[in-house]
């Protein structure tokens, strides 16, 4: 599969191949809302607290007779159906992540990445072009250059501070390296811009598993 590499002025440098095992597949729709549902609920804290009709403070004496009185039953004053009783079924401390099979996770990302290319919202560009000074300017023109006009997540190779020092103070704009790409970050953008150091690191954590004979070949041509 063939991806065009653009420059720092938005010009094009070159065609690279790329895996199409990681940026040309069928999107996989299942998969993808599987994964963004457990990373959602994974961001929940879970803390929310109530106290049941044992824990709110109050007597547990019988308010009246049951008989007699002309009243619906009543027992103690710590009922929920009362003003000031526990909650009924109020919410209690919880952990809300879900657990995901490796390859479900593995085919999510795929499976957006693909899906970008498709729709033509995927740029590759040789380098961000940044010195040694964190440039919120430089980041901006870059992005004007290359036509992005609408929220981006940029993605390079390795952790690079200057670079998100650079993108931090832009709207719609967010920089992560390629190891920490998540669903939810791919769908929250309209557009993706990777760097090729990032397109070869993709390749790597999400591209099809070597099987133990190319290992082996490998080795041996070592």
């Amino acid at each position: 599969m063939i991806l065009s590499v653009f420059d720092v002025n938005g010009k094009s440098l070159e065609n690279i191949d790329v895996d199409e095992a990681v940026f040309g597949i069928n999107p996989h729709d299942a998969a993808e809302h599987q994964v963004l549902t457990a990373q959602l609920a994974a961001r929940r804290s879970g803390t929310h607290s109530t106290k049941t009709r044992g824990e709110v403070r109050g007597s547990t004496r019988k308010l009246y007779g049951q008989k007699g009185r002309g009243m619906a039953r009543a027992g103690s004053s710590r009922s929920p159906t009362r003003r000031g009783g526990g909650a009924a079924f109020g919410p209690k401390p919880r952990n809300y992540s879900q657990k995901v099979p490796k390859n479900i996770r593995r085919l999510a990302i795929r499976s957006a990445l693909s899906r970008r290319v498709a729709e033509e919202k995927l740029t590759v560009i040789s380098e961000l072009g940044l010195q040694d000074v964190p440039s919120t300017k430089h980041v901006a023109g870059l992005l004007n250059n290359i036509g992005i006009d609408d929220s981006v997540l940029i993605v390079t190779g390795n952790p690079d501070l200057i670079a998100r020092k650079s993108a931090r103070n832009i709207d719609g704009v967010e920089l992560i390296h390629a190891d920490t790409l998540s669903v939810v970050q791919m769908r929250q953008s309209r557009n993706i811009l990777l760097t090729v150091d990032a397109v070869r690191r993709c390749e790597t954590l999400w591209g099809a598993p070597q099987s133990n004979q190319e290992q082996e070949k490998e080795s041996t041509d070592a």
